[in-house]
């Protein structure tokens, strides 16, 4: 039984890859939902230079447009989240799918070395998890199977 019983965010990133999709912080809002059209993702990673500023998903836009009077030329720092809640490549997905839950994120960018190497959303994380039991499960029954009188 070589799998291990814990799956990491590392595991996710190697099956779906590393791209982040970013944009600038002062783009517009248009700008982001456009692209984030284009690549089908929730969300992007928000830059200043080089620094992690924050992120915004297709749910911050409606949210804020309706209640704020928001204009297509909103700039993406006036709307994005900015208290971005990040994993490593080492956590457990277990621990990743409660800080989702607890904090109600939907994504999170994978730091390494103070640089985003990739981005895991929640149907990732239960993708993860899922795959992962059913394998255990496989592995299980084919050895109970090859050890039984």
């Amino acid at each position: 039984m070589g799998e291990r019983l814990v799956r990491k965010v590392r595991d996710i990133l190697r099956e779906k890859g590393t791209t982040v999709y970013s944009i600038s912080q002062d783009a517009t809002a248009y700008d982001a939902l456009k692209l984030m059209a284009e690549k089908n993702i929730g969300a992007l990673v928000v830059f200043d230079g080089d620094r992690l500023a924050g992120m915004i998903s297709v749910r911050d836009y409606p949210r804020k447009f309706v209640l704020e009077k928001l204009s297509w030329e909103t700039k993406v720092k006036e709307i994005m989240t900015t208290e971005v809640l990040t994993v490593t490549p080492d956590m457990d997905l277990d621990e990743c799918l409660e800080l989702i839950a607890d904090k109600r994120m939907r994504h999170l960018p994978v730091v390494e070395n103070d640089r985003v190497v990739g981005i895991i959303s929640i149907g990732d994380i239960l993708k993860g998890i899922s795959d992962h039991k059913e394998s255990v499960i496989r592995q299980l029954e084919s050895y109970i199977k090859g050890h039984s009188v």
